[in-house]
């Protein structure tokens, strides 16, 4: 009942729709990438450098002849991924250690957890990320675990501000009278509270990941090439700008797209999942 009212009242909001319906385009290409991509993206034709958008290749090629429709498609794989599995690691790690950090307290919070996060929270997000990857290497998976740790200050601090919150509650209170030991009530009782918080922090994230994630490629420290990639597209087009926009003006249409696709729909659900609604 309450799930069907949740979805209901998405329906009605216009932008959160439009944000969906792009998310999802987007997921579905990448997903079925090999059977909607008219070429391969790897391929080179030689014989049709720099071609501008035509019948056979409708966004032109790139400067080794590679189609860019396809390329964009496959690109479209790497900057999912990537902002998903980031997100989840950070979500996997900041909201375990700022559950422990809110509901605990003490010295654990305030001069470990807290001392730790505000360190991280102090540098650049793009600059620590570019260390981390310069650090780790190169490549989609670095760039991952990179982005994945820049983020976890935010689900640390948000995890501990509802279990700040959440632990004088009566409910909580209850638990504790019955006997309920601090990790039962921790991860049964406030974890499940805190969901519809955790969901519009994570959504709102994976589009700054996928942004990060494009600047490392840009930068050539995120998917390598000749793997496609819209950071390294957009960085390989900008050398032809003069007389080949559209090998760059693609990639970055796929970019902006997509996170404004994510913000729109992570603005409809923290409207939808705000309480005081």
């Amino acid at each position: 009942m309450i799930r069907s009212k949740l979805v209901r009242r998405f329906g009605r909001k216009p932008l959160a729709m439009v944000g969906f319906t792009l998310v999802m385009l987007v997921l579905l290409v990448a997903v079925f990438a090999p059977q909607v991509a008219p070429h391969d993206p790897l391929r080179a034709d030689f014989g049709a450098i720099l071609q501008p958008p035509s019948a056979q290749y409708m966004l032109g090629t790139d400067e080794v002849g590679r189609d860019v429709l396809s390329r964009l498609i496959f690109g479209a794989r790497a900057s999912l991924q990537a902002g998903l599995l980031a997100v989840l690691i950070a979500v996997g790690i900041g909201v375990p250690l700022g559950l422990v950090s809110g509901y605990i307290g003490g010295p654990l919070d305030e001069l470990v957890i807290m001392r730790i996060t505000d360190a991280i929270m102090a540098f650049p997000v793009i600059i620590l990320a570019l260390a981390l990857t310069t650090a780790l290497g190169a490549g989609l998976t670095t760039a991952m675990i990179a982005i994945g740790v820049v983020y976890i200050p935010i689900f640390v601090r948000l995890a501990r501000a509802q279990a700040l919150t959440l632990r004088e509650a009566e409910f909580v209170e209850a638990a504790r009278a019955l006997g309920n030991r601090s990790t039962p009530i921790i991860f049964l009782h406030l974890l499940p509270n805190m969901v519809s918080a955790i969901l519009v922090q994570a959504s709102l994230s994976v589009a700054a990941a996928i942004l990060v994630e494009s600047a490392l490629s840009f930068l050539g420290l995120g998917v390598q090439p000749p793997t496609p990639s819209w950071g390294s597209m957009l960085r390989t087009g900008t050398g032809y700008l003069a007389n080949a926009p559209w090998t760059s003006f693609w990639p970055g249409m796929a970019i902006f797209v997509t996170v404004l696709g994510i913000n729109l729909m992570g603005d409809g659900l923290r409207d939808v999942l705000d309480p005081k609604d």
